[in-house]
């Protein structure tokens, strides 16, 4: 039995086969091949297997965006079995004896060319077309596993640590927890497993070895132990304190239905945040009153170039209508720091975290901006919109984006086309400028929703994603429970409500803090609605508030 320690970032225990993420990288080797006719045969096998993966993914986007969405995987197909394409690479491998990849790829960097030097704009776009085409066909001559996870089973993925855009691309139906060697407890990998509720360790280290593939693990969320080959004793006692927590889950599910409210009165919204449509689901049966955080970037994530439009619209429609008349609020785009994204060619930083990112961004490339706009307000006709704004720093970029809001509602309004007429405008206090400046900002704005996991890292100047800060790093700081509370008094004094989408929400140890600062909203994870209820529900505010505003105000140097 081998034990490693690592964080555990979301509570449960999981027990599967250890399985090691595959990567989608693959190394394009040239040789001189004997056999033409086998490798031409090995061609045509994964030309077969792309255009049936393209096929299901076609199938795919039709059924959760729209026909319009599932055009650009039917437009692949074609492409993957074009006449001129075939022929090309027929001719490296019997004239020139190229084995299969290498062919691959030099058409695919010829073809990519030829598109990329034509003059009308739709074929220079088809440049990147042949360029994924043939990478997915590079990837099944290469064996490289396409969403990381060629098992028949689900197993306990782990990594060195998982970027956005790979986690957006996982197959959810076969993972049982993460294990990651790097990464921290607000990194996606663990916002992930929050979301889908199953356990997850970070910052395991060197410890975590490939040997280890395919044996027999537990994780264990809670106390970030990692058992590898456990004992008997081991897995008995692990397998209790498993089913002790679904019995405390299974009495949670009675709070379905009731109230968000306090013993004393006191009422709080109890929000859900998500990445995709796919999670209004999780939404749905965990009860949660609406969405607090619909991260739009998984549209952009999820995709090999800009997002149309209309791709944005159906996936935005598809949300509100399934909220059925419940608010979901909406964060335009957020890339940037760590959360990179290829196609939209952003320059290396010394300090992403600090540069080009979020609304910045967006106010810089107003084309990319207005086109998500467009569809956000497109789809505000199909249910009840809020839209946010992140990484706000100063009252004129506020107005800016407004402006663009209105421009917007006025070239919609001139084409016929419908948009709700009462959606809310707000934006996400996570810098400490935001914070300080709120009174001015709350005069702008509908809401304010405050990100807890960048205000913490940029009030306390420590990186989120750097796991080895430790106690450095400490959301419950006074500094950043200070900052909640002024943005709390400086929206209430204007008029306007307040939430925390941030995953210090769901810190059950800052509910009553929460309650006693007069936060308005908290949007968790699907998984943590019904705890939180539970929590809000214990909590008597008339004796808790008086002790949590008198520490809040106690001199600091005196703790």
């Amino acid at each position: 039995m081998i034990t490693i320690q690592g964080k555990g970032v979301s509570a449960g225990v999981g027990i599967g086969p250890l399985y090691f993420y595959r990567r989608a990288t693959a190394e394009i080797k040239r040789y001189t091949v004997e056999d033409t006719e086998a490798e031409w045969h090995r061609f045509k096998g994964a030309q077969t297997g792309a255009i049936e993966q393209l096929g299901k993914l076609a199938e795919q986007a039709r059924a959760e965006a729209g026909d319009e969405a599932a055009m650009l995987f039917e437009t692949h197909q074609m492409m993957a079995e074009d006449l001129d394409y075939e022929e090309a690479i027929e001719n490296l491998i019997n004239e020139e004896k190229l084995n299969a990849e290498a062919a691959v790829s030099d058409v695919a960097e010829q073809f990519a060319a030829m598109f990329a030097s034509m003059d009308d704009a739709y074929m220079q776009a088809r440049a990147a077309d042949v360029k994924d085409v043939s990478q997915r066909i590079l990837s099944i001559l290469c064996g490289v596993v396409q969403g990381g996870i060629a098992s028949e089973v689900p197993v306990l993925l782990a990594a060195d640590d998982l970027a956005p855009s790979e986690t957006i691309q996982l197959d959810k139906t076969k993972i049982l927890g993460f294990v990651t060697a790097g990464g921290s407890g607000s990194s996606h990998t663990a916002i992930l497993a929050r979301t889908m509720g199953i356990p997850a360790i970070v910052g395991l280290g060197d410890a975590l070895k490939p040997e280890y593939e395919g044996r027999q693990a537990i994780a264990d969320g809670s106390t970030g132990a990692l058992v590898i080959d456990p004992d008997d004793d081991t897995r008995d006692r692990l397998m209790k304190k498993r089913e002790e927590q679904l019995r405390l889950q299974r009495l949670l599910e009675t709070l379905k239905g009731q109230a968000n409210v306090t013993k004393d009165g006191k009422t709080i919204r109890i929000y859900c945040n998500i990445g995709s449509p796919e999670d209004v689901h999780a939404v749905q049966v965990n009860d949660g009153g609406g969405i607090g955080l619909f991260r739009s970037e998984f549209l952009y994530l999820n995709s090999k170039d800009y997002p149309t439009e209309d791709e944005q619209f159906e996936a935005y429609k598809t949300v509100l209508s399934d909220m059925d008349g419940k608010e979901v609020i909406i964060r335009t785009l957020d890339i940037g720091a760590d959360k990179q994204i290829g196609y939209f060619n952003l320059p290396k930083e010394d300090n992403p975290a600090m540069g080009m990112r979020a609304l910045r961004i967006c106010l810089t490339r107003p084309e990319i901006f207005r086109t998500q706009l467009r569809a956000l307000f497109r789809a505000s006709a199909f249910g009840k919109l809020g839209i946010m704004f992140p990484m706000v720093t100063s009252v004129w970029e506020v107005r800016e984006a407004k402006r663009m809001c209105e421009e917007v509602k006025r070239d919609l309004k001139k084409e016929g086309i419908p948009y709700g007429e009462d959606v809310q405008i707000g934006i996400m206090i996570e810098t400490p400028a935001a914070a300080v400046c709120s009174d001015r900002l709350a005069k702008e704005v509908d809401f304010f929703s405050i990100g807890t996991n960048d205000l913490t890292q940029y009030t306390l100047a420590c990186d989120r994603q750097n796991n080895d800060l430790g106690r450095f790093y400490d959301p419950h700081h006074l500094s950043v429970l200070r900052l909640i509370q002024m943005v709390t008094e400086n929206a209430h004094k204007n008029g306007i409500w307040v939430g925390i989408c941030g995953e210090l929400g769901a810190d059950l140890t800052l509910t009553e803090t929460f309650l006693a600062i007069g936060v308005d909203e908290l949007s968790v994870t699907p998984r943590s609605v019904l705890p939180l209820r539970n929590a809000v529900r214990m909590t008597d505010t008339r004796e808790t508030a008086p002790r949590i505003l008198a520490d809040l105000a106690e001199d600091y140097t005196a703790r």
